[in-house]
């Protein structure tokens, strides 16, 4: 069954003396098409958080944008005009955060970003209303190149989908990359089909892959990369081989590298708490996708303990601040309100019956983004 439009709300509090204070929160993510399995897996770790906080006074409206910009932009309005939320998240795509991030800011909402970090709102875009809780689109990718080039590869083949956040990853992988490109394709989003991209890259001479391809695009070319035959080395960022995407993909992903500034087995107290619960919760191991937005919305209840977002100044500070536990371990923001934090080079492993990554190390420490010397704030 296709589910447009889900609505989760925590009770709305009615205290013996007067009314709480209620916070609402209107989430726009993909619950349907390929794509979905990111949308739900940041709206479960979303709702975990909540769950947990006990709070009684937060309203969380949850919506399906279907993977369309329109239909994104449709939502937003309607949540910020009818329903009066007080804060958006959710959106995983970054061709849909730029439809729909710009005009929200302006109209006085806070934007928590748990996924997608588009450059363009890291930098000259930015704005103080707005806020990227995950990464800044280039950086896993950055972390990719980095990796490659202590691997000792001299001549990658590139390619990702051509959207924001692929224009993003391609530069940010060469931004750290020292060797040369064999061969660079921007494919269509959503493609399928990626024969002839492989037949290029056999042809190419190439040392090694690096590509981006999220969601069922990337299930796609792994399964293609393995029939194929070749033994070119693949390295990708995490969005490629993700928990949900390894259990369609299997053993086809074994040994691959990937880069992420999460993984399961990152060894701190909050993210083993978070991994435990999340598995008692929905009954499988949490992904990325997951982690960002429990985080998206232990930042929010953090800032929620200072202020409420009526009183902007009070509460964007308290966001600035991140005082909460995050999975990912130490975590900042940089002046343009992107995180500054460590990137891994993570290994896919097989535990049991279960495909799952294992971190092999850092493979860029307290990183920043390239963007935000063009923030003005």
């Amino acid at each position: 069954m296709t589910l447009k439009t889900i609505v989760l709300s925590t009770a709305i509090a009615a205290m013996a003396t007067a009314a709480a204070a209620e916070v609402k929160i209107g989430m726009i993510t993909t619950l349907s098409g390929g794509g979905a399995g990111l949308g739900i897996d940041v709206r479960d770790g979303f709702m975990l958080a909540m769950g947990q906080s006990g709070r009684d006074d937060i309203e969380v409206i949850i919506e399906d944008d279907e993977q369309a910009p329109d239909a994104a932009v449709q939502i937003a309005d309607r949540m910020i005009q009818a329903e009066d939320v007080d804060i958006l998240t959710g959106i995983i795509w970054s061709n849909l955060a730029m439809a729909v991030v710009p005009s929200a800011v302006a109209q006085g909402v806070f934007y928590l970003s748990p996924n997608a970090g588009p450059s363009q709102l890291a930098g000259a875009g930015c704005d103080p209303n707005y806020f990227n809780v995950a990464w800044q689109n280039d950086n896993l990718h950055e972390a990719a190149g980095a990796y490659a080039t202590g691997a000792g590869y001299t001549n990658s083949f590139i390619l990702a989908p051509n959207y924001p956040a692929g224009q993003d990853a391609l530069a940010g992988y060469k931004r750290f990359f020292e060797g040369e490109l064999a061969g660079e394709i921007y494919t269509e989003l959503g493609q399928t089909d990626y024969a002839a991209e492989i037949a290029q890259i056999r042809a190419s001479g190439a040392d090694s892959v690096f590509f981006f391809l999220p969601g069922g695009m990337g299930i796609a070319f792994l399964r293609q990369y393995a029939d194929s035959g070749l033994d070119i080395p693949l390295v990708g960022p995490a969005f490629s081989f993700d928990q949900g995407i390894l259990q369609a993909v299997g053993a086809d992903a074994l040994g691959v590298v990937n880069t992420s500034q999460w993984s399961p087995d990152l060894d701190n107290p909050a993210n083993q708490a978070f991994v435990a619960a999340f598995v008692e919760e929905y009954g499988r191991i949490p992904s990325l996708y997951a982690s960002q937005g429990y985080d998206t919305a232990n930042l929010i209840l953090s800032a929620l303990e200072v202020a409420e977002p009526s009183d902007a100044d009070a509460f964007r500070d308290a966001l600035r601040a991140a005082d909460f536990d995050s999975v990912r371990g130490a975590f900042r923001f940089g002046p343009n309100q992107h995180p500054i934090q460590t990137i891994y080079a993570r290994e896919v492993i097989q535990d049991g019956d279960i495909f799952t990554n294992r971190l092999i190390g850092p493979a860029l420490e307290d990183h920043a983004d390239a963007y935000a010397a063009e923030c003005s704030m």
